[in-house]
């Protein structure tokens, strides 16, 4: 028989080489399953990350754990779904938030094995119990906040419905990876979506000249400085969010937005270098959203990268 094994993340890709490499797929799948299981405390990379959490995670900067604070003070339900088991998923979250890291949120999910939390039925992915960090019990519906495992968004939707006494209840859903958080959170949920994209530190930020900013007390953590760039642009691929084509036949270079580009204005409805960006905030600003019916600029915040605006250069956006 044959054995299939579906490399679909960044987490993914290091497993999936390995794989490519084993002449007994079957027997080295066995072996090699036991180096990505955080209980088996084997291997390199979990050990690594439990003896020395410094070198590898960041602690979670004071206004970002107030905000949190502020909203769940304001009557948000706050939900932490991560595609990490629970126990790998402790020892990050202790880490960066501290011991008491289950207060932040009303709801946690574990092992959700996104992108398909959202796309799956209830049928083909229940949500299950949790007791020592081992999976129990499928549940036939939802009946309360707590932490759980797997899952789908259909049966969290009907558990929010309870939880707000609302018929529609709005969600707005942070994610770093397109794949597995903003694309199936907006395409199968119809969620609004953050988009929290690194590199809008590395391609430079533009920043509203002095009188064009808002009051200082709606103003976020970058606005008015210059963002320093600790990710570098690549040499070798450019710009993350543009390119340049040839033109024709001598023609003027034509300027055009990247696939991934065109992705964020797609099905983000903001996007952010950090949640840090927009801590400090109030909890009633307003966005500008991406959107058809505006610049394809719009909803990057605290401003968009300076590569995607208009230059001395005569350019084409496209």
């Amino acid at each position: 028989s044959y054995s299939c094994c579906s490399v679909s993340s960044w987490f993914d890709w290091g497993f999936g080489y390995l794989l490519c490499g084993l002449s007994g797929f079957r027997a080295g799948l066995d072996n090699a399953l036991l180096c990505f299981n955080f209980l088996e405390d084997c291997g390199m990379y979990f050990p690594e990350v439990k003896n020395h959490p410094d070198k590898y995670l960041q602690r979670c900067p004071e206004s970002v754990k107030k905000w949190l604070k502020q909203l769940k003070s304001a009557g948000k339900i706050l939900l932490l779904i991560t595609s990490s088991h629970s126990d790998y998923c402790r020892l990050l979250c202790e880490h960066i938030l501290g011991n008491n890291f289950e207060e932040y949120f009303d709801i946690i999910i574990t092992n959700a094995l996104k992108p398909g939390f959202f796309s799956h039925t209830p049928n083909q992915r229940p949500f299950r119990t949790l007791e020592n960090d081992e999976e129990q019990e499928a549940l036939l519906s939802l009946d309360k906040p707590g932490w759980y495992s797997q899952g789908n968004a259909i049966q969290l939707c009907e558990l929010l419905k309870k939880m707000t006494g609302k018929l529609d209840p709005k969600v707005v859903y942070f994610g770093d990876s397109m794949h597995s958080d903003i694309f199936p959170a907006r395409h199968y949920s119809n969620w609004e979506t953050v988009f929290i994209l690194e590199e809008l530190l590395g391609d430079k930020v533009a920043v509203p000249e002095e009188g064009e900013s808002e009051p200082l007390e709606k103003k976020g953590k970058y606005e008015g400085d210059e963002l320093k760039a600790p990710y570098s642009v690549s040499k070798q691929w450019g710009s993350f969010f543009m390119d340049r084509l040839p033109g024709l036949e001598n023609a003027e270079e034509i300027l055009v937005r990247t696939w991934s580009c065109k992705c964020i204005s797609t099905y983000s409805t903001i996007a952010i270098p950090s949640l840090e960006a927009i801590a400090d905030l109030p909890l009633d600003y307003r966005f500008t959203r991406f959107s058809s019916n505006r610049s394809a600029t719009a909803g990057y915040y605290p401003s968009p990268p300076r590569v995607m605006l208009p230059s001395e250069e005569s350019v084409t956006m496209k």
